[in-house]
């Protein structure tokens, strides 16, 4: 048929033998020749057809130019446009400003009559798999691994032979692993593939447990060999045992997180509740004390010296400590002194304190939440085991541990510790061994202060900073004082972590309010066994 052959019968021959000479150009030809290829694959975007985008998309995707994924990414966002005369691509970057796609040099000027390059569905998803092929290439390696991850979601075969050659390059342990874990994936759900090759996919997919490994191999396609189906539910089982681990780790974990926080808020109170018998409700806005003077610590370096920013949680801690000490003593001087041996009218004095403190703070800085930053040192988190920590919680953690040890050591090897416990234990005979027992009164009452002040100040990184932070932490805290034995700091340790962890198990299931009910019900029936707690505090004072 002689009329067969027609510029438009010959088009898509034309198309397809344009796109194996821009293939081969980029897999076998010198840098000079692949300049070329670039070139031809830029020249595709230029006929404003999808068909001839596509082509393009590929071949700029396997080109090796370096600015290659800066022009698909424009693409993507609709920042690519050519000019029809000059047949010359070009891109905007976010400030509008026009760079030549190929060089990426800044446009001497804006060519008459730009048009956009257009996009359909089609293209969006191979402009999507471009990307993240060229991605696996990228110098960060977390960009890598983010990229492995995602074909790992999208299991898309395309991404195959240049997931292959990522691999072999690879040299972080971990990112080859994910791309392991990637090509595993496409490999388990291809059609065409051996046996043993699904098996192997298999293995190295439950390598890693996780929610997503277990959803992928239950999801095979139909026609996977029987083999491979129960060697996959063989493996979804290990799996989920290794998740339900995993989850009652992080449970642990998270638990013991939560425990340093109740034991830095609470181990100041065991000092003024424990060694004093003072029921103290203003404890928490000594907390919340120590959090605005982490405010105005932060507020001075912001504005005298931001260099300092870093070191700024290392100069409030020592700041809350003092500040929050004052108002401690001048509390006990002026209002606590008159009232030792009516717990009712301290509980009373002290409810009343924490009212004006509240107020006084909402006067000076507002009732709104006031920003306190985090430190670039305690930014980010930490993956253990699958589980990711972040490094705010892993600070208080061990702050919470320093804090603790330094109290130890204040009470147990310092005068003014033995003559607290000397007094706890009688104060009578304290007064007549010459100590002064009003003094030791008030320095006991600011240490406990103190504490609570550093608490506010590794609090103010997880919390909200406002006048009301205290409050939420002043039952909590008395909770675990008489759980753990009134006046005893191993007590205190042990009870903020037993319901640190307690309370992570409970939320699951009873919820976060629920979950506390029960702990307070619990303690009640455990007080009524153990009236003193875990730990009772020995003297012939306290056991009068």
């Amino acid at each position: 048929m002689p009329g067969f052959w027609t510029p438009m019968t010959l088009a898509p021959f034309r198309r397809l033998a344009l796109t194996l000479l821009i293939a081969l150009a980029c897999l076998s030809s010198p840098p000079g020749a692949r300049a070329d290829a670039v070139d031809d694959a830029l020249a595709l975007f230029t006929t404003d057809k999808f068909n001839d985008t596509a082509t393009g998309i590929q071949a700029l995707a396997t080109s090796g130019h370096d600015n290659a994924l800066t022009i698909l990414r424009a693409m993507t966002d609709g920042r690519l446009f050519y000019d029809p005369a000059g047949k010359t691509v070009f891109y905007r970057d976010a400030q509008s400003a026009l760079f030549d796609a190929k060089t990426g040099a800044a446009a001497a000027a804006e060519p008459a009559g730009l048009k956009a390059v257009r996009l359909n569905n089609r293209l969006r998803t191979a402009l999507e798999a471009a990307r993240g092929g060229l991605a696996l290439m990228d110098p960060d390696p977390d960009r890598r691994r983010t990229a492995a991850e995602a074909v790992f979601r999208s299991r898309d075969a395309n991404a195959l032979p240049t997931l292959t050659t990522a691999i072999g390059e690879e040299k972080d342990t971990r990112v080859r692993t994910e791309m392991e874990r990637a090509r595993a994936a496409i490999l388990l759900t291809s059609s065409g593939v051996a046996e043993e090759e699904r098996l192997a996919a298999v293995d190295t997919i439950s390598g890693r447990a996780t929610a997503e490994s277990a959803a992928l191999l239950r999801s095979l396609p139909a026609d996977t060999p029987q083999g491979v189906q129960e060697a996959a539910e063989a493996a979804v089982t290990i799996i989920e045992g290794k998740l339900a681990f995993l989850a009652a780790f992080q449970n642990v974990l998270y638990g013991v997180s939560l425990g340093s926080v109740l034991l830095l808020a609470a181990v100041g109170l065991a000092i003024t509740f424990g060694q004093m018998g003072v029921i103290n409700m203003a404890h928490g806005e000594m907390v919340m004390i120590g959090a605005y003077t982490t405010f105005m610590v932060q507020d001075i370096i912001r504005n005298a010296a931001p260099y300092l920013f870093d070191y700024s949680l290392f100069i409030a801690v020592p700041a809350a400590f003092i500040v929050a000490g004052a108002v401690g003593i001048a509390i006990e001087r002026s209002v606590i002194r008159f009232l030792y041996g009516r717990p009712l009218e301290t509980l009373l004095a002290t409810w009343g304190i924490s009212l004006i403190l509240q107020q006084a703070v909402r006067s000076i800085f507002g009732p709104t939440n006031r920003e306190v930053g985090t430190p670039s040192w305690m930014s980010g988190s930490l993956d253990f085991m699958g589980l990711s920590l972040t490094y705010n919680r892993i600070a208080i953690i061990v702050f919470a541990l320093m804090v603790f040890v330094a109290l130890l050591l204040v009470l147990k090897k310092t005068a003014l510790g033995l003559q607290v416990r000397a007094v706890t234990q009688n104060r009578r005979m304290a007064a007549a061994m010459g100590i002064r027992t009003d003094w030791i009164d008030a320095m006991t009452f600011g240490l406990g202060s103190g504490v609570a002040g550093m608490a506010g100040v590794a609090l103010s990184q997880i919390d909200n900073v406002s006048p009301n932070l205290g409050q939420g932490y002043i039952i909590d805290s008395f909770m675990v004082v008489v759980f753990g034995g009134v006046g005893n700091l191993w007590g205190t340790l042990v009870g903020a972590l037993t319901l640190g962890v307690a309370n992570k198990f409970l939320e699951p299931y009873a919820g976060a309010v629920l979950g506390k009910i029960l702990l307070l019900v619990a303690i009640i029936l455990f007080i009524q066994k153990r009236p003193r707690g875990l730990f009772a505090l020995k003297g012939r004072a306290v056991e009068a």
